[in-house]
């Protein structure tokens, strides 16, 4: 009996030693909503598929090491597609800030005009103990009197970082919002008085 009870203890303690190390997924939407009591905007947006350069948009975490080592956590991932998590967290900031809703993938509403959003990330770096930074080019397009009309933007956004990796996500978190924000403050002066200027905050 003591000789079964040892192989059964045994196999356990092979069992735990062979198990993967829990996932820990991870979002870009920012948990708390922006409190805005603006009233509704004048039109509704469509935010069209986010652009992420094809070596980042997985579930797979890249960070940077150095300046020309990456690695992949084997541990940690986004909740969905890079590409997809920025869709959903820059159109959840945008949509609050305006008090707006995002028409993408429904039926148009001809009561308001559509303002299209149009976003390419070219840089998508997370540097633990360092930075993040983020680089964009997007625009917006509107169709007014059979013609359409187009404003061309870029961004440049960094967050500081220093200490734990688990600051990594919630300044990635900061960063994603500070987009939203420049595009719906840029997106409600371009569309009232045809401004054409892109808003850096």
């Amino acid at each position: 009996m003591k000789y079964i009870s040892g192989l059964i203890a045994g196999f356990t303690l092979l069992l735990a030693g062979c198990s993967s190390p829990q996932v820990r997924y991870h979002t870009l939407v920012n948990p708390e909503p922006v409190t805005s009591s603006v009233p509704p905007a004048d039109f509704v947006i469509e935010l069209l598929p986010v652009g992420v350069p094809a070596q980042l948009d997985s579930q797979q975490i890249v960070i940077r090491q150095s300046d020309s080592r990456v690695v992949v956590l084997e541990n940690d991932r986004w909740l969905s597609p890079l590409g997809d998590e920025l869709q959903t967290a820059l159109s959840t900031g945008i949509t609050q800030r305006l008090n707006t809703i995002d028409v993408a993938g429904l039926a148009r509403d001809n009561n308001k005009p559509v303002v299209r959003i149009v976003l390419q990330i070219r840089r998508f770096d997370s540097w633990p103990g360092k930075a993040v930074s983020l680089d964009a080019d997007w625009s917006l397009s509107s169709q007014s009197a059979q013609k359409r009309i187009r404003l061309v933007c870029k961004t440049h956004l960094s967050q500081p970082l220093a200490g734990e990796d688990v600051q990594l996500f919630s300044a990635w978190q900061r960063l994603v919002d500070k987009l939203a924000s420049q595009i719906g403050h840029t997106a409600t002066d371009w569309f009232a008085t045809n401004s054409e200027v892109c808003h850096r905050e």
